[in-house]
């Protein structure tokens, strides 16, 4: 039986013991291991081991959550999997998180233990004390002593595991404000490598050979999980810098040798203006696989590079990814794939009527018309109103404007939910602007996407404040938000309006802010903080 994830990872440890399992390339300037590390997957099973009897030893096991603060470090795939052997759910905390953001995390899931790496210990610490919950904090780097859980004696787990066991808790933002937790089950974790290793076409991941170079965080999805089970899944093996440098990019695939690639859609652009170097005329990628290309840099990045870009598509919900994966490909327009066995597509009206081909509407997933929900999050933790309305007639509503046309290829055309995505991060309009209505200055606010060349779209706050808007109150409302909020999330266009257009019913009306094919960015009493929003800034 496979079926749960340690008698998965078991399996691929027994079949490919010795083949590397996760590498690491060489940073000096990294905080851990800066001359890279590669494990099999024979060390890797012992390092889990490990991890898993001081877990055990420590009272943990099955049914508890643990949180998580790990950044990428490779000992995140290794904790997740010695907290999944003993029925423990991993919850993966963002470094970006400010210590409200961490609070609220671990408020929700009600996590019993919090993890962190050096580096993080003290950004962990602030989240608990904001939160007032008395949660135990431990430093993982070369110890595995875990503070004992107030649960008293450790519990035997064996038997309890089953595939509708959750094994992680990740959260992602939604349109209500606050992120909303997904309860992933080991059944759909390993489904999910399942699927993507088997796709075939372009998409080739052979025992030995291939090595995917993935600088996405392990917090979400996409590495964490999507990924790392798909190798599992194969006797591959994940690459995880530490996250994307342009400047590192090419260097670090040749050195690691790397077969294949993620990305996402900036990394693209910021690729194509470097100049060309020794190192991208050096690499062996085979093909890279990701989404958000914009179709103008599709053909002439292949063309330079001399590998396909696979482009996909997936959510945390529902990761069984659609995928452009066969010639001939589409590479011209943002095509994504066509419906599958496992994975029915629809595409609706705002009264769940499907619409002709050709016609714009939301696209709505299920597994089949006998079992909708196989293959899918186990539903929002604490949020079953959430849950059933997301899956309202039976079907999984994504919140993505999609049109179909005649041979069911599938195009993506625009976000319907109020979610901004910048740089792969999905921003909920709505968190921000309960931020910026915390601010005595603020009346109203509308947050909105606005494209950008480089991030995909940016974060513009509309305000209406109690006084005139001038540069210092826009920079006082970016420091505002900057403190409080992830750096990502923070306005980077802040303007100032005399009002915002709301209907009889007081409910705003953002289409109605800016006319027709307008840019909004260029407009009067807009102030542009772009170049503030990093990781380093001090705001204020």
């Amino acid at each position: 039986m496979t079926d749960t994830i340690g008698a998965f990872f078991d399996t691929a440890v027994r079949a490919h013991g010795a083949r590397a399992f996760i590498a690491v390339p060489a940073d000096e300037e990294r905080p851990y291991h800066p001359a890279g590390l590669e494990w099999s997957y024979a060390e890797a099973a012992a390092q889990v081991g490990t991890l898993r009897a001081a877990l055990e030893g420590a009272g943990y096991g099955h049914g508890d959550r643990i949180a998580v603060l790990l950044g990428n470090r490779p000992e995140m795939v290794l904790f997740k999997l010695a907290c999944n052997i003993l029925g423990i759910s991993w919850v993966p905390v963002n470094p970006d998180y400010r210590p409200a953001e961490t609070a609220y995390l671990l408020e929700d899931s009600g996590a019993g233990l919090t993890v962190a790496a050096p580096e993080f210990i003290e950004q962990m610490r602030a989240g608990i004390a904001e939160s007032g919950r008395d949660v135990p904090l431990c430093e993982l780097d070369t110890a595995t002593a875990f503070a004992p859980t107030p649960k008293g004696a450790a519990r035997t787990v064996n038997g309890l595991v089953t595939p509708e066991t959750e094994a992680s808790l990740i959260y992602t933002s939604g349109t209500t404000g606050r992120p909303k937790g997904c309860i992933l089950s080991h059944a759909y974790e390993i489904s999910l490598g399942e699927w993507y290793a088997s796709r075939g076409g372009l998409i080739r991941l052979e025992p030995g050979h291939t090595r995917i170079y993935c600088p996405l965080p392990l917090f979400h999805v996409n590495a964490g999980i999507f990924l790392t089970f798909a190798v599992m899944a194969t006797g591959s093996c994940q690459i995880v810098p530490e996250r994307f440098r342009a400047s590192a990019w090419w260097r670090e695939i040749v050195e690691s040798r790397a077969t294949a690639a993620h990305y996402l859609g900036i990394i693209i652009p910021a690729l194509m203006k470097r100049d060309p170097d020794e190192w991208e005329r050096r690499h062996t990628l085979e093909w890279a696989l990701g989404a958000g290309v914009e179709p103008t840099l599709h053909r002439p990045f292949e063309d330079r590079f001399g590998l396909p870009l696979i482009e996909v598509w997936g959510m945390t919900e529902m990761c069984r990814i659609l995928t452009d994966n066969e010639e001939p490909r589409r590479i011209d327009t943002r095509a994504m794939g066509r419906p599958q066995p496992g994975l029915e597509v629809r595409v609706v009206d705002d009264n769940d009527h499907e619409v002709p081909r050709g016609t714009p509407g939301e696209m709505v997933l299920r597994h089949s018309a006998q079992t909708p929900r196989k293959g899918a999050f186990s539903g929002y933790l604490n949020l079953p109103e959430a849950t059933e309305e997301a899956w309202r007639g039976g079907w999984f509503h994504t919140g993505d404007t999609v049109e179909m046309d005649e041979t069911d290829m599938i195009t993506f055309v625009d976000r319907k939910k109020n979610i901004i995505r910048r740089s792969g991060e999905n921003i909920a309009a709505a968190e921000i602007e309960a931020c910026l209505l915390d601010h005595p200055s603020v009346r109203s606010v509308a947050v909105l996407a606005v494209p950008d060349p480089l991030r995909d779209e940016e974060v513009m706050a509309c305000v209406v404040c109690d006084r005139a808007g001038d540069a210092a109150l826009a920079e006082a409302l970016f420091a505002w938000c900057f403190e409080r909020l992830a750096y990502y999330k923070a306005p980077g266009w802040v303007q100032f309006r005399d009002m915002i257009p709301v209907t009889g019913t007081q409910k705003i009306q953002k289409h109605a802010l800016f006319a027709p094919g307008s840019d909004p960015t260029t407009l009067p009493r807009t102030h542009d903080f772009r170049a503030l929003k990093r990781r380093e800034t001090k705001a204020g």
